[in-house]
């Protein structure tokens, strides 16, 4: 799961031209601006808080501006976003170790803050057609859908470019994380079927539209006849979710995982493509299938993240990022375009 708030090092501050009150902080791959009366130096160990982050006004009221501070899952606060100040990018927040609350001693680099901090991950309301009725939380035996940022992989990274291990380079698509399975892990030996949101297992309602799609593309049969104890993970993309970017004109699911249940393991990149073409499901856009790192960096990655969507036309839209996993081990990563993120509505 991702880490929203975790005690990290400044590795950098740097001016940023023409600003006499702000400087640029550099946290292991992210950059952000912080104010220089917060008196942060290299070397420094601090809270950071990712983009996304719900900061709850008990411990930043600053970033209400004065105003009236939002309500998200009943917590007053703010959201954490990707801002421009001063033509410098900024992502995430800086926070003193003295809001720990004098339990700062025991905490060291790389410990994780969140759930102390009481930080959420903010996420986009969905429609009641996606919302749709639990029978259950998500299956534990089933990893959830979330890539870790590149960002966040800095020594990784590292070694990443000094190997010969190969990438396959997809697009992320903007639409609404959808897992469908096929498991002996209940008392039906048969198999269950079930069809889930990010977060949990949907009873088979009227009206909802992850069990529609599972329905109209015989996602249980073809599990049957090919998948036994396997689960197919996606974005589900198309009419009413998130603004239907792509301006399609039917739902799509775009199959990005596929995980293999018995063994315990996701399938290699060429593995869940071929599974895919057997038996016919559609699978995010593929922009190169075998990429070496060599010669990357973290900016040139990140760089890359910017383009249009192959999903839209000529004119775009923005693609939200691209997904690295690697062919022959388990690692994977995705970059997000800062162009996307700088045109994101509230």
């Amino acid at each position: 799961m991702r880490k929203l708030a975790t005690i990290r090092v400044i590795d950098k501050i740097e001016p940023i031209p023409g600003a006499d009150k702000i400087v640029k902080a550099t946290v292991g791959g992210w950059q952000l601006v912080t104010a220089i009366d917060n008196g942060f130096k290299e070397g420094d160990l601090v809270v950071y808080a990712e983009i996304d982050s719900w900061l709850p006004t008990t411990i930043a009221p600053f970033l209400s501006k004065g105003k009236e501070p939002r309500e998200y899952n009943g917590i007053k606060g703010e959201r954490l976003r990707t801002v421009k100040l001063r033509g410098q990018i900024s992502q995430g927040l800086l926070l003193p170790m003295s809001i720990l609350g004098g339990y700062e001693d025991t905490f060291v680099e790389g410990d994780e803050v969140t759930d102390a901090l009481g930080i959420q991950k903010w996420e986009a309301p969905i429609n009641a057609q996606l919302a749709g009725l639990a029978r259950g939380n998500f299956p534990s035996y089933i990893p959830k859908t979330d890539q870790e940022r590149i960002q966040n992989l800095k020594s990784e990274l590292e070694y990443w470019r000094t190997t010969d291990f190969t990438w396959e380079v997809t697009e992320k698509l903007e639409g609404s994380s959808m897992t469908v399975y096929l498991s002996t892990m209940g008392d039906n030996p048969a198999g269950d079927f079930g069809v889930c949101s990010r977060n949990l297992d949907l009873k088979d309602t009227e009206g909802n539209t992850f069990w529609e799609v599972a329905k109209r593309d015989e996602l249980e049969k073809k599990l049957r006849t090919f998948g036994l104890n396997m689960a197919l993970q996606g974005e589900l993309i198309g009419p009413g979710i998130q603004g239907n970017i792509y301006k399609l004109k039917k739902h799509m699911f775009m199959v990005f995982d596929i995980y293999d249940i018995t063994r315990g393991r996701f399938l290699l990149p060429k593995e869940r493509r071929d599974f895919c073409e057997l038996i016919g499901v559609d699978h995010v856009p593929v922009f190169d299938p075998k990429r070496s790192l060599r010669g990357e960096t973290m900016e040139s990655l990140i760089a890359n993240a910017d383009g249009l969507s192959v999903m839209g036309d000529i004119t775009g839209p923005l693609r939200e990022g691209l997904v690295y996993k690697c062919n022959e081990v388990d690692p994977s990563f995705k970059t997000v375009s800062n162009k996307y993120l700088l045109g994101e509505k509230e």
